[in-house]
């Protein structure tokens, strides 16, 4: 088990690749985002991400964002899950990792460490962080676009001409792929991208424009309606270690 911890002084991006170890996400400042086994999560702050030795993946950093990767020998750590998951990284087992891989130890003692580590790592509901990809490749233009840019007001419309496909078709596909209409994937998008930049330290009124709503109030109704509570409570849930702050109602 092997833990190094990230700085990102430029944007980051690793793509598309794979372990033979399992692999902790945790301890991130600032925006964060993997995307895995067909889904975009946005790391929090209170979460790690568990990756499955096995699963293609590809990370996302912006300027300014750290983080803490730990790597967990397949062999011999237990399968947490088949797929990506969250999972709560309490405060005993972040210090563990941290020594682990600043001090000596010896093998019996180690190993021990090991499995207490392993022992407080709880998997919790996911669907909050993840948002889920369309493959159809004209689909997934649109979702890329709109995840780099949530502030895109294109209606559907204007995006059927662009990937040149019928609007009753693209509005199909997008159900059929994503289990959303186009608008509500949107919305779940603006988000997604709101909670790492509010993470990161933004504030409301600077998040809203970020991702598309020239009035904070809208946002912070169409927040408190997907995570269930104000992207003010979700900040006050972060600064207290809450890691159930991410509970949405959607």
């Amino acid at each position: 088990m092997y833990t190094g911890y990230f700085e990102c002084a430029t944007p980051a991006t690793w793509t598309e690749h794979v372990h033979e170890t399992h692999e902790l996400l945790w301890g991130a400042r600032g925006v964060l985002t993997v995307e895995a086994d067909g889904g975009f999560f946005a790391v929090p702050a209170t979460l790690g991400l568990w990756i499955p030795a096995g699963v293609v993946h590809a990370v996302k950093s912006t300027q300014g964002t750290g983080f803490y990767c730990s790597h967990i020998d397949a062999q011999v750590a237990p399968q947490l899950a088949s797929r990506t998951v969250a999972v709560t990284v309490p405060t005993a087992a972040q210090e563990l990792l941290r020594h682990m891989s600043t001090f000596d130890m010896d093998d019996s003692l180690r190993k021990g460490s090991e499995q207490v580590v392993l022992g407080l790592l709880d998997v919790v509901d996911a669907r909050p962080m993840l948002l889920p990809m369309p493959t159809d490749p004209r689909l997934e233009l649109i979702a890329r676009a709109l995840l780099d840019d949530p502030a895109l007001d294109r209606s559907l419309e204007e995006w059927s001409v662009e990937v040149s496909i019928s609007v009753r078709n693209l509005s199909r596909l997008f159900h059929k792929e994503t289990g959303m209409t186009f608008a509500q994937w949107r919305i779940h998008a603006r988000v997604r991208v709101a909670l790492g930049l509010l993470a990161a330290g933004y504030p409301v009124s600077s998040v809203s424009r970020r991702v598309g709503y020239n009035n904070p109030s809208a946002f912070v109704q169409v927040f408190r309606k997907v995570m269930g509570h104000t992207p003010g409570w979700y900040v006050s849930s972060l600064k207290a270690g809450n890691h159930h702050s991410l509970a949405g109602s959607e």
